[in-house]
């Protein structure tokens, strides 16, 4: 594992325990040794997470749709600032630049980028881990939702088990670098699916 790819909130949320997560998770990463990708904003986590993993002398590089690099008001201090055409286009460089992923508290953005991520592991397009940096039990709703659909067989229980989950960041990072991918192809939909 050489860079990880951050997802995270452009706002900072009501809790100052969200901030003090995105800089423990920064300065994680240069403990470590390990790069970080992220969206490429200034602000909220995302600017956190940024601003400290620099300051922890760590390679930082932003992938930022270009409608977005206004709005979102790109960080000008980056290692790199990759500007691509979407959303799309952002979430693929940003999987192919990173050996695993976190997901910090966020908002819709966050959720459909570690939703999506999850997605891509499930049907085999990647084998990269991602864990979910629980913060203030963040992700509780998320997991008890995915249960709920594995209980419901919309989703299979053994899926369930490479989401890992902390609540700091040394030991999701431990977690991460641990993580085996399945050796056996996986079949998509078990006859009981069909």
């Amino acid at each position: 594992m050489t860079r990880v790819c951050v997802f995270c909130g452009a706002s900072s949320g009501h809790r100052s325990a969200y901030l003090d997560a995105a800089r423990a998770l920064a300065a994680e990463l240069g403990r470590r040794g390990l790069g970080l990708v992220y969206g490429g904003g200034s602000t909220g986590l995302m600017g956190a997470v940024a601003d400290a993993a620099l300051a922890a002398g760590v390679e930082v590089i932003g992938v930022l749709p270009q409608g977005l690099s206004r709005r979102e008001f790109a960080h000008r201090g980056l290692t790199e600032l990759r500007l691509v055409g979407s959303m799309h286009e952002r979430k693929a460089m940003m999987a192919s630049l990173s050996d695993a992923f976190v997901a910090m508290p966020g908002g819709l953005g966050t959720l459909e980028e570690t939703l999506e991520m999850l997605t891509w592991t499930q049907l085999g397009i990647q084998a990269k881990p991602l864990g979910l940096l629980n913060v203030e039990r963040y992700w509780d709703p998320l997991v008890t939702l995915l249960r709920h659909a594995a209980g419901e067989g919309f989703v299979r229980v053994d899926d369930l088990g490479w989401i890992m989950t902390a609540a700091e960041a040394s030991d999701l990072l431990e977690q991460l670098a641990s993580w085996k991918p399945a050796t056996e192809p996986r079949a998509w939909l078990s006859s009981s699916q069909t």
